[in-house]
């Protein structure tokens, strides 16, 4: 993909300068609102869903490595009012996967594999900052949140997921129907519903979860930009995101886990927080989740910071972390449990309204 300016006639007295697909120089208030805050204002950018939902800096020229069919969008990095004036033409070459052209030089793919780990994480450390610990930034910012459309499907379980037809004990439906059905923050709003229970020891649900290639999620923002840092010069990708803190039984998630593809995980992604239950059964742990699907990032109603949109239809992510478990052979048996209360249409915390089936999903580890 390259890109060329092309300047325009305009009226006498017109200060604005020319656009320039490597950005432009701007006050520093014109550059405190723009999409992509670590790219220089006016600069070509992109958004791709191969990528996430979060633009990444094109400039005079870019190379991306598409694993996946995916749109791509095309703009300037400003917002509201134009920082420059003329226009900037865009050829965009495809070449296909299996050309010899593509395979370009390593060196080549090197770089571009470095620009896409340093554009992640100026992604991720804008997101811990604008919103998602509540350090909120302006409505303006909130308003260039973008978001993805849902899709999972609420009707039916994944085809992999093979739930049994036995009952669920009598002594466990009592105590799951003792549960709370949703959870809440700190201010004690309602939110996430309790959506699945994992019986097994602290380790066995570690454990489990590790080989279902599910990764624990920071819990503090500072923590995160320094693993973030850490792991992105040694040319990892950053695999846990943090997570707001959420409340069960009067205390914050125990674990909290998350599951994405690493340079999407900023925008969107699997996750849930798990709560160790007031009660055993026959002498097990018993683990109380409540799993949502980011699928992009929305304007937080409590506050109008940034902060994630969950696919409303959040039986998905139920049935997801079930069809994760059993996958890996550590799952003995799923049962769908329908509590005598069910909880099928609410909001969460932060405004976004889901709906559910109101059935449970009790993981039983072998």
């Amino acid at each position: 993909m390259s890109s060329t300016s092309r300047p325009q006639l305009h009226p006498i007295g017109h200060r604005l300068p020319v656009c320039d697909p490597r950005g432009v120089t701007v006050t520093a208030s014109q550059a405190a609102t723009l999409p992509l805050p670590d790219a220089p204002a006016g600069a070509l950018i992109a958004r791709l869903h191969a990528h996430g939902a979060v633009p990444v800096l094109v400039g005079a020229s870019r190379e991306f490595h598409i694993a996946e069919p995916s749109h791509l969008t095309l703009g300037m990095n400003f917002s509201g009012t134009a920082l420059c004036q003329g226009t900037i033409a865009v050829t965009v070459r495809v070449i296909p996967a299996d050309s010899s052209s593509a395979n370009t030089a390593a060196d080549g793919q090197s770089t571009d594999r470095g620009r896409q780990l340093k554009s992640q994480l100026a992604t991720a450390a804008q997101v811990f900052m604008s919103g998602q610990f509540g350090i909120g930034k302006s409505e303006a910012s909130a308003s260039n949140a973008t978001s993805a459309s849902p899709s999972s499907d609420a009707d039916s379980a994944p085809a992999s997921l093979k739930p049994s037809d036995a009952p669920l004990d009598g002594q466990l439906r009592k105590d799951i129907d003792s549960l709370p059905r949703r959870v809440n923050d700190q201010f004690n709003n309602q939110g996430d519903m309790v959506n699945f229970v994992i019986v097994g020891s602290q380790k066995d649900i570690q454990s489990a979860l590790a080989a279902a290639n599910w990764h624990v999620a920071d819990t503090h923002n500072k923590d995160a930009v320094l693993n973030a840092l850490e792991q992105t010069y040694d040319s990892k990708d950053y695999l846990a995101m943090p997570m707001s803190t959420l409340y069960l039984f009067g205390r914050k998630q125990d674990f909290g886990y998350e599951m994405a593809e690493p340079i999407a995980l900023v925008a969107s992604r699997h996750h849930f927080r798990i709560w160790k239950a007031p009660f055993t059964w026959r002498g097990a742990e018993v683990w109380c989740g409540a799993g949502t699907h980011d699928i992009g990032f929305a304007k937080d109603k409590r506050n109008g910071s940034v902060t994630h949109k969950i696919d409303p239809v959040v039986d998905g992510e139920r049935d997801n972390i079930g069809s994760s478990l059993q996958g890996t052979k550590r799952a003995k048996t799923l049962i769908y449990y329908l509590p005598p209360d069910p909880v099928q249409d609410a909001k969460n915390a932060t405004g976004d309204g889901y709906h559910s089936d109101g059935r449970l999903l009790v993981i039983f580890l072998q």
